[in-house]
């Protein structure tokens, strides 16, 4: 096993991009994020939110007890001994590619060369191919995956032997041409001459070709018995082989004040002590270190009763804890006036734009936000994306974190800035009441059925497709981050959408709003510039968004674009030169996207919500 050292990666990198599970490029090999169990207790910090614990206990069981960040090296004392992130040779068959051997690591063909002092430039090499000058073995880049969220090595001598075979020959990859077509990349067994061209294990035919899937786990090196998918073929790197299930909420405040504020903002710790001897233990420890300096002054007995009442609090609080937008929405939908001085929820109402006030009911710039984001699962194949939220992922198709329950997860908080844009109730309902519109859902969730019957016919019955206001939202949302993206300091990849959509149920009352805010980790995400566009020029800049998407470089064809037809998108007039946005903006990957809701363009005319966009002049700067 190795470490990556610290630094390597981003936090924000470690639970999106390369999480448990995920495969991680090392200088000269590959390695798998391993699971809870083997990561060491050193250099992380317990992260406080007690509405994102509830929807993850929710999820994945009331043994969860804290939210953990990131481990981070004591750079100031120079301890970096047994912090960070373990990492295990993935996947485990190399090939060398001077005489193309092909084997896996544990035949012990080939040895592991750690430089001196250079541990981060571990390699294998192939001692036999030439004593003098050892080969360095690369990873092989073909891997099996299936979308329960399994993993495993490629099945190599079943493949190329077409079946089980007792051959005990050694294998060899063999890649003619340089291009690595696989329609030229062939293994072949020394042994038995057997060869098999790598364009049999794609396609229609690798369905008929593979053998099923073993239920492998190799992040937390376990199997799962029972798993009855077909193995489909991966390229390692894969954009496919790996997707976070995040849940993220916002810290919104509460009535708390006194001594029971300051039991929440060090709730945490607190919440630790079972007893009021063990209150007292705990105290006394942080307060001998210079924290909990704020319960100074109050007696155990008021801070245990305290507790005790926030504890019950917690439990009679809302019913459904997996809801995490609708308390935000209620505080975002009611604020007049402004909020403070919370460091991290202050609250500014402003008049909606000048030319919209048809349109938008209120303007909230939030000054300052928390947003906390906690690491449940992932999966493979099968994108979160594809559902209405991440957290409605089905159990079958969530991988898991660890072997056991886990009693915590990975998560990050990030401190930034947003605008959140509240549309008129009796606007939108005017609007999904047009025949046009009624008649466009339709195909909507025609598309949708076709989409998933392409892909995974057996989630035709289990996602649910969104409705008119959805894709309304989302798509004024990714014209207006394009736009802000131009005028206000932070790349488009900072900036990320927060969709409060609901039509109203008896259950739940209608939501109609677009929070658009800072994602980055780091300082770079409250420089200020989101709020001032918002209080300055917010109506020219609403105008500007919209009048760039009349017209597409990409007209008439992404005018036209149709998934009904093509089976193969979930966005209508829509592409990377009019409304796409980074993938890790977007809540939904760059689906369910259609300009034509927002203004009239070559092809539609009639559905659009914004009429009043011709004739703007944009103010002197």
């Amino acid at each position: 096993m190795t470490k990556q050292p610290i630094g390597e990666l981003r936090p924000s990198q470690i639970m999106f991009t390369y999480g448990i599970g995920a495969i991680a490029d090392l200088p000269n090999l590959a390695a798998i994020v391993m699971g809870l169990e083997e990561w060491l207790p050193y250099g992380s910090s317990d992260i406080s939110e007690e509405r994102l614990l509830r929807a993850v206990q929710a999820h994945l069981g009331d043994q969860v007890k804290k939210l953990s960040s990131l481990p981070v090296v004591d750079e100031f004392n120079g301890k970096t001994a047994n912090i960070g992130i373990p990492l295990a040779p993935f996947p485990s068959w190399l090939v060398c590619p001077r005489c193309d051997l092909l084997a896996p690591i544990s035949s012990g063909l080939f040895k592991l060369d750690i430089p001196f002092k250079r541990p981060t430039e571990a390699r294998y090499i192939h001692p036999n191919c030439s004593p003098k000058y050892p080969s360095k073995a690369i990873p092989v880049r073909f891997l099996v995956a299936c979308d329960r969220g399994h993993l495993d090595d490629f099945p190599w001598h079943y493949f190329v032997h077409r079946g089980v075979s007792d051959c005990l020959g050694r294998l060899r990859l063999i890649e003619p041409s340089v291009s690595g077509s696989l329609t030229e990349t062939m293994v072949k067994c020394d042994g038995c001459d057997a060869t098999r061209i790598l364009a049999d294990a794609l396609g229609v035919s690798g369905g008929q070709n593979m053998p099923g899937c073993r239920g492998r786990h190799p992040h937390l090196r376990s199997f799962d018995e029972g798993c009855d998918r077909q193995m489909k073929t991966l390229l390692l790197g894969a954009s496919n082989s790996w997707f976070s299930i995040s849940l993220s909420a916002l810290s919104i405040p509460t009535d708390a004040a006194g001594l029971a504020k300051v039991v929440e903002q060090n709730w945490t710790v607190l919440a630790k002590a079972k007893s009021l001897e063990g209150l007292e233990a705990i105290v006394g420890a942080m307060q001998s270190v210079g924290q909990l300096q704020d319960l100074i002054g109050y007696e155990l007995s008021m801070i245990w009763e305290a507790i005790a009442q926030k504890r019950a609090q917690g439990e009679n609080e809302a019913d459904n804890p997996r809801d995490l937008k609708t308390p935000e929405w209620e505080i975002f939908a009611t604020t007049t006036t402004f909020t403070g001085p919370d460091p991290d929820w202050q609250l500014r109402p402003i008049p909606p734009p000048a030319d919209f006030t048809d349109i938008f009911e209120r303007v909230i710039l939030a000054e300052r936000l928390r947003e906390v984001r906690g690491l449940i699962g992932f999966t493979r194949i099968q994108s979160p994306g594809d559902f209405t939220d991440s957290g409605e992922v089905p159990p079958e198709f969530r991988a898991p974190l660890s072997r056991q329950d886990p009693t915590w997860i990975p998560a990050m908080e990030v401190r930034g800035e947003g605008i959140f844009l509240h549309f008129q109730e009796t606007t939108l309902q005017a609007w999904e009441q047009r025949d046009v519109i009624q008649k466009r859902h339709i195909h909507v969730k025609e598309a949708h059925k076709n989409w998933l019957n392409q892909r995974n016919p057996d989630l035709v019955d289990v996602i649910p497709c969104p409705d008119m206001r959805y894709l309304l939202l989302h798509s004024f949302a990714h014209a207006l981050m394009r736009q802000f993206a131009l005028e206000c300091g932070y790349n488009a990849a900072s900036l990320q959408e927060r969709i409060y959509a609901q039509v109203a149920t008896p259950e739940r009352p209608a939501q109609g709003g677009v929070l658009i805010y800072t994602a980055a980790p780091d300082s770079e995400g409250t420089l200020g510039g989101l709020v001032s566009l918002g209080a300055e020029r917010l109506n020219y800049h609403i105008h500007q968004a919209l009048e760039a998407l009349q017209i597409c470089a990409s007209d008439p064809l992404c005018a036209d674009h149709s998934p009904v037809d093509d089976r193969v998108s979930l966005h209508w007039a829509a592409c990377h030169a009019c409304l796409f946005s980074p993938e890790t903006a977007c809540e939904r990957g760059n689906k369910f996207l259609d300009r034509a809701l927002l203004i009239p363009t070559l092809s539609h005319e009639d559905a659009c919500l914004f009429t009043k966009i011709n004739g703007f002049e944009a103010p002197p700067f």
